[in-house]
C-alpha cells in the first residue's frame, strides 16, 4: 500500500510550481497559449483572489458551463485555492436541465461560455433568469434561483447584468496575497471541492460531492498506473466537466508535474494534429473517440510516434479498438480504467506492463489503497473468484455523498462504507475484473440470462462492423428479446440476414439478436457515454411501429 497524500488542490499546484517553476504546465496548441507551472500557479492565484473579491465564501458553489477552455482549467485550481466548490455542468444541458442543476446545487455563481456549438448559453441563462438583463453585475435577484448572484461570461463580448472573466482577474488587485494564503491554509483536504452531476440515466441527476483527498489521491494513483511523470505531455480531448477530463486528465498531470495539452472541442483531426505538433506521450479518450481517430481518412499522414500511454474508458472498450490503438497508434502502454463518478472516479485500472490479453479482456485491478469485492446482487455475500456478481468498492475514493440527498447516499453506500456500483463483474484470483454488464442491462430471455457485453464483443469481430450496442426489448413470449444497433464501417453494406448468418453456430441461439437496426450514431452524453436507456426507448418505438404496420 502506498501512502495517501493529504493535501488540497490549491496546495498541490503551489508545490509543483515551487518544484518545477519553468516546466510547461499547460499548452493550448491551436491558440499558441503556453504556461509554465509558475505562470499557471500565478494565474490561478489571480482568479482565486478575483472570486474572493466577489464575496464568494469558502464552501459556496460555483457552476462552470463551458467546453475545455483555459478559463475552465484555471477555475478548477482557483476554486481549489479559495475553497469554493466547483459544480461542473454538462455542455449538452439545456434550459430545464441547467435550471434543475443550479437550483439543486444552490450555486451562487456561474461561469459560462456565451455560445457553444449551435447553442446560445446566454439566451438560455436569460430564459431561466429574465431578471439578469435589468440587473447590476453581482446583484442578481432571481425568483426561480434565489441563490444565484453572479454570472461570469467568457469571451470579449459584454452582456447586461454579467461580469467578464477579465473583470474577475482585474478584481484580484483588491485582495491581498495574505488573504488568499489564509483561505488556502484554512481549507481542509476532507472538505468537498468538486460537485459532479451523474449522467442521469435513471431519474434526476444527483450531485456527487468529491473532496480534495478524493480527487488528488485518485488522480495520483491513476498517474502511477499509467507511469505518468513530469516528462509526459498528455493530450486531453475528453470534457473537463466530466471526471475523465478533470481527474484522470488535468489533476493526474498536476500530481506528477506533467504537461496538460487540452483539445477544447473534440474532433479527430484536432486530436491527431495536437498529438503530432506537441509530441504528446499520452492520450485519453472514450472508445468512440479512438474509433473516430483511427478511421480518419488522413490518419496515416500524422506522426504519432511519441505516443506511449493513456487511458481508454467511459464505456465498454472493444477488443478490436484496443488492439488498433496499441498497434496503429503506437500507444503500447495504453491502459483501461473503470469506475464511476461516486468513486472519484477510478476503481480499477490495468497497468502498463500487463500483457495485452489482460489489457483488452479486463478493466484491471484495484488502484492502490482501494478495496474491491464481488457480492451476490441484493445481498452482501461475497462471491468466490470467477463468479459473477455486483462490484462493490471501499476506500479513500468513495464520495462524501450526494448533495441534499441522504436517502440516495445510504442506498449507494452501505453501513460498512462499501459503495455499491450497480455493475456486474467477475474477478479472477489475481484481482483483475471483467465488467459483464449493468444490473439493469441484463437481458432475461425465457429464463436465460444474457449479458449484452458478450454479444457486442462477438459482433465486433465481423469485418464490416465499426461499432455495436446491444439492448433488451420486451417480448410477449420470452419476456425479453435481444436487439443489436450496428454502425457499419465506411463504404460497407450489410443486412440483418448477413449478420444473423455470421452469428449462427458461433454463439448460442438464444443470444443471436432477434432484431437488428443499422444506424450512423448512438444517443450519447456529452462525455461520450452511450445512453443505453435511450436506445431501449428507440428500440421499443421501432418494434411497436413495425407491428402496427403489419
Amino acid at each position: 500500500m502506498s501512502e495517501l497524500l493529504n493535501t488540497t488542490i490549491g496546495k498541490l499546484l503551489e508545490e509543483k510550481a515551487r518544484l518545477h517553476p519553468s516546466h510547461e504546465a499547460v499548452i493550448y496548441s491551436d491558440r499558441g497559449l503556453r504556461m509554465t507551472y509558475l505562470e499557471f500557479e500565478n494565474n490561478c492565484r489571480k482568479a482565486a483572489k478575483g472570486l474572493m473579491h466577489l464575496g464568494i465564501k469558502k464552501g459556496e458553489h460555483i457552476a462552470a458551463w463551458s467546453s475545455n477552455t483555459p478559463e475552465w482549467l484555471t477555475a478548477q485550481f482557483a476554486t481549489g485555492k479559495m475553497g469554493a466548490v466547483l459544480v461542473t455542468v454538462n455542455t449538452n444541458y439545456r434550459s430545464s436541465e441547467l435550471e434543475y442543476l443550479l437550483k439543486q446545487s444552490d450555486s451562487t455563481s456561474i461561469i459560462l461560455m456565451d455560445v457553444f456549438k449551435d447553442s446560445s448559453y446566454i439566451e438560455i441563462i436569460n430564459e431561466i433568469v429574465p431578471e439578469l438583463k435589468d440587473s447590476e453585475p453581482g446583484q442578481l435577484n432571481s425568483s426561480r434561483l434565489p441563490f444565484l448572484k453572479n454570472v461570469i461570461v467568457l469571451g470579449d463580448k459584454k452582456y447586461p447584468g454579467t461580469y467578464s472573466w477579465e473583470d474577475i482577474l482585474e478584481m484580484a488587485d483588491h485582495v491581498s496575497d495574505e488573504e488568499l494564503d489564509e483561505r488556502i491554509q484554512s481549507t481542509n483536504p476532507n472538505e468537498a471541492i468538486n460537485m459532479q452531476y451523474t449522467s442521469g440515466t435513471t431519474g434526476f441527476p444527483k450531485g456527487v460531492m468529491l473532496t480534495h483527498n478524493n480527487i488528488v489521491n485518485n488522480a495520483y494513483n491513476i498517474a502511477s498506473c499509467m507511469k505518468l511523470t513530469k516528462e509526459d505531455r498528455l493530450c486531453i480531448p475528453v470534457p473537463f466537466f466530466h471526471c475523465f477530463g478533470c481527474v484522470l486528465g488535468t489533476m493526474a498531470c498536476v500530481t506528477v508535474g506533467a504537461t496538460i495539452v487540452p483539445v477544447q472541442d473534440f474532433s479527430p483531426k484536432a486530436v491527431l494534429q495536437t498529438v503530432q505538433d506537441e509530441k504528446c506521450t499520452g492520450l485519453h479518450g472514450v472508445p468512440t473517440m479512438f474509433i473516430a481517430e483511427l478511421n480518419d481518412p488522413e490518419f496515416s499522414k500524422y506522426d504519432l510516434s511519441t505516443l506511449r500511454t493513456g487511458i481508454m474508458a467511459g464505456s465498454n472498450c472493444p477488443i478490436e479498438v484496443m488492439k488498433a490503438v496499441i498497434d496503429r497508434m503506437g500507444a503500447k502502454e495504453i491502459t483501461i480504467a473503470y469506475g464511476q463518478t461516486e468513486a472519484s472516479p477510478v476503481i480499477t485500472q490495468t497497468r502498463t506492463d500487463d500483457p495485452i490479453s489482460v489489457r483488452v479482456e479486463t478493466v484491471g485491478k484495484a488502484l492502490p489503497n482501494v478495496e474491491v469485492k464481488i457480492v451476490e446482487p441484493g445481498t452482501n455475500r461475497e462471491l468466490p473468484f470467477g463468479e459473477q456478481g455486483e462490484l462493490c468498492t471501499r476506500g479513500y475514493h468513495v464520495m462524501k455523498g450526494y448533495y441534499k440527498n441522504d436517502d440516495a447516499t445510504r442506498e449507494a453506500i452501505d453501513e460498512a462504507g462499501w459503495l455499491h456500483t450497480g455493475d456486474l463483474a467477475v474477478m479472477d484470483e489475481n484481482g483483475y475484473c471483467k465488467i459483464t454488464g449493468r444490473l439493469k442491462d441484463m437481458i432475461i430471455r425465457g429464463g436465460e440470462n444474457i449479458y449484452p457485453r458478450e454479444i457486442e464483443e462477438f459482433l465486433y469481430t465481423h469485418p464490416k462492423i465499426l461499432d455495436v450496442q446491444v439492448v433488451g426489448v420486451p417480448d410477449k413470449v420470452y419476456g425479453e428479446e435481444v436487439m443489436a444497433w450496428i454502425i457499419l464501417k465506411e463504404d460497407q453494406i450489410a443486412d440483418e440476414e448477413e449478420i444473423r448468418n455470421y452469428c449462427r453456430g458461433k454463439i448460442s441461439k438464444h443470444k443471436i439478436p432477434r432484431y437488428f437496426e443499422f444506424t450512423n450514431a448512438y444517443p450519447m452524453t456529452a462525455s461520450g457515454k452511450i445512453q443505453k436507456f435511450k436506445l431501449r426507448e428507440l428500440s421499443m418505438e421501432k418494434i411497436e411501429n413495425a407491428s402496427a404496420s403489419i
